[in-house]
């Protein structure tokens, strides 16, 4: 784990000292989370670039919210070390999945015995990674985080989601659980890994059982969620800062990252899926039909209500979606984790950032490069000139109140 030097950044100030809620979200995809993990990377460097190689992606944003390996990188990035800096670099991320993958997701040795193996139970244990999130986060809980956090779960036994939100700790403490059983939760894929079961008492002695599996289940891209969750803080806190009508989306600054999917392949037909029972549905291969329907559904209608909204308030320009559809092969299943196949995967979080910036054409449902945008790397730079920007004001208006 990499531990960073203490330096003068902290916490992010309230918006209200500012002029933006600054939010960052990550979207689940098990091992895919390769590709975001470089693009993290490149916002960072870009960041230390301009105030100092201290600089922490936790520094800029007000939250930073994460689905399933999304919700890992998010708890990564924002947790607390002995310095209470952030427990990794984003530098760090990438090599921490291509190390821990093969045994987080340790590959079969025919597809018939993994196929076996799904019909009697979860493909993996998950033994592995909850005691490396065990070890690497300890007694850390959710209060404990550098910058207010938004992790996403779903609760089977009451049926309905539970969001693991920093914002709501004060006013409902049995939800202050260590992050190691939220990541835990959060990245309980059904047909992958066990569901999590898990006892969280607070210092009242009201306690509260979970019963969690996968966060994409609710929301595979969390944008909207730490979006409302930003939101209904701000204005209970802050009620200047946004105008009565309308709400003011120029004051939202936000970057959503993919883990990829495969929409140019003709990944499953309609003449295919019309002869396939319960089990053709589960497994195809290397990937699982329903689980990739439904979790690529949950990122696209974000996605594409976000565009929406952001584009009909002319405030786009504050909206960035860095994702690629190209995905083949096993490049776009959640758990091959081969030397080649992870290999690949750095390799298209580095050529993500010389594709075009894109956003979603509201006809076609489709993203498409956007007019003069530039690059995703170009575009990257921009935000972190806007992020640096954010946090000169917050300090200076923070410095002049006092």
């Amino acid at each position: 784990m990499a531990l960073t030097s203490s330096s003068s950044f902290r916490k992010v100030l309230p918006p209200a000292n500012g002029r933006l809620i600054t939010i960052l979200s990550i979207d689940g995809g098990g091992i895919r989370g390769i590709i975001p993990a470089k693009i993290l990377e490149f916002l960072e460097s870009e960041l230390q670039r301009l105030d100092g190689e201290d600089a922490r992606i936790v520094d800029y944003f007000d939250v930073i919210a994460g689905t399933s390996t999304g919700g890992l990188m998010t708890t990564m990035l924002a947790a607390p070390d002995a310095n209470n800096r952030p427990l990794y670099a984003a530098r760090d991320i990438a090599p921490f999945y291509v190390n821990n993958g093969p045994r987080i997701f340790p590959q079969p040795l025919g597809s018939f015995g993994s196929t076996l193996a799904q019909l009697g139970g979860p493909k993996y244990d998950g033994k592995y990674l909850h005691q490396l999130l065990r070890d690497g986060l300890g007694q850390s809980r959710l209060h404990d985080t550098l910058t207010d956090v938004v992790i996403p779960t779903f609760d089977i036994k009451l049926m309905q989601p539970t969001i693991f939100s920093s914002y709501e700790v004060k006013n409902s403490p049995f939800m202050d659980a260590l992050l190691s059983d939220i990541c835990i939760g959060t990245s309980a894929a059904p047909t992958f890994f066990p569901a999590h079961h898990f006892t969280n008492t607070d210092a009242s002695g009201q306690s509260w059982d979970f019963n969690l599996i996968d966060g994409g289940v609710a929301a595979n891209n969390p944008t909207l969620v730490a979006i409302r969750e930003a939101m209904k803080e701000t204005m209970r806190n802050f009620p200047d800062f946004f105008p009565v009508q309308p709400l003011n989306f120029d004051k939202l600054l936000v970057i959503s990252l993919g883990t990829g999917s495969d929409k140019e392949e003709q990944k499953y037909t309609a003449e295919q899926a019309a002869k396939w029972g319960i089990f053709s549905w589960l497994v195809q291969g290397n990937s699982s039909p329903v689980i990739d329907i439904y979790n690529q559904s949950s990122k696209d209608m974000v996605d594409y209500f976000l565009q929406v909204v952001f584009q009909s308030l002319q405030s786009e320009d504050n909206y960035l979606r860095v994702h690629d559809e190209t995905l083949t092969g096993t490049a776009s299943s959640i758990d091959v984790t081969t030397q080649a196949n992870m290999d690949e995967l750095v390799r298209i979080g580095e050529n993500l950032l010389n594709k075009p910036a894109s956003r979603v054409n509201l006809q076609t449902g489709r993203s498409e490069p956007i007019p003069n945008g530039g690059t995703n790397q170009e575009a990257l730079i921009k935000f972190a000139i806007m992020l640096s920007d954010e946090q000169k004001i917050r300090r200076s208006s923070s410095q002049t109140a006092e």
